[in-house]
C-alpha cells in the first residue's frame, strides 16, 4: 500500500471483528511499514479500570515507536480533519466514537456519519479503520445497547461504500470480504 500521492484523496480501509478476534493487531499489521502514522483512539481513556489499563498498555507496546498517538474523545471528525495530508491513520475504534454520541437525535446522528464520511473522503491520508462487530446474535436487553449496535451497524455499512477493501477478522484469521463477498442490495 503505497502513500496517497498530491491530488488523491484518501484510501480507506475498513477492520471489523468481534472482541479478541485480532482485528487491531490485523489493522496495525497493514500499517506497519508506513513512514508516517497517526493512532487515533477514539474510547474514553477511564483512567480507574486497570483492567482497562492493561488492555491498553498491550496496544501500546505493539505499537512501533515512530507512530503518533491522539485520543480524540467524542471529536473524531475534527481530528481527521486536522490531519496534515500524506500521512497513514489507524482510527481504533468506531464504537468509541459511537458511545461518545449515544445521546444524539437520529437527525443529529445522521448528520455527524455524514461529516465524518465527507471528512474521511476529502482528506488526502490513508485510513485504517477498526470496527467492533456486534449484535452476532444477542439482543441487546438494553435500549441505549441496541441503540449502540444499530448504529455501529449502519454507519459500518456506510463505510463500506466507500471504502477501497474490507477486512472481517475472526480467531486471529483476516477474511478479505470484498474479494469473497458480495454488496447486500
Amino acid at each position: 500500500m503505497e502513500p496517497p500521492v498530491a491530488g488523491q484523496t484518501s484510501r480507506l480501509i475498513l477492520v471489523s471483528g468481534p472482541a479478541r478476534s485480532g482485528k487491531s493487531r490485523w489493522a496495525e499489521h497493514l500499517l506497519h511499514h508506513h513512514p508516517v502514522v497517526t493512532y487515533i483512539a477514539t474510547a474514553s481513556t477511564r483512567p480507574d479500570d486497570p483492567d482497562w489499563q492493561k488492555r491498553l498498555e498491550v496496544h501500546r507496546q505493539r505499537r512501533p515507536d515512530h507512530w503518533s498517538v491522539a485520543e480524540c474523545g467524542a471529536e473524531l471528525v475534527k481530528a481527521i480533519n486536522n490531519l496534515d495530508p500524506g500521512q497513514s491513520v489507524l482510527i481504533d475504534a468506531l464504537g468509541g466514537f459511537v458511545a461518545h454520541h449515544l445521546d444524539l437525535s437520529a437527525s443529529e446522528w445522521d448528520h455527524l456519519c455524514e461529516r465524518l464520511i465527507a471528512s474521511i473522503r476529502s482528506s488526502h491520508c490513508i485510513f485504517v479503520l477498526v470496527i467492533e462487530e456486534t449484535g452476532w446474535g444477542v439482543v441487546p436487553p438494553t435500549r441505549i445497547g441496541g441503540l449502540f449496535r444499530d448504529r455501529l451497524g449502519s454507519l459500518a455499512q456506510a463505510l463500506d461504500r466507500v471504502a477501497n477493501a474490507a477486512w472481517l477478522v475472526l480467531q486471529g484469521r483476516a477474511l478479505d470480504l470484498h474479494a469473497l463477498g458480495q454488496v447486500v442490495p
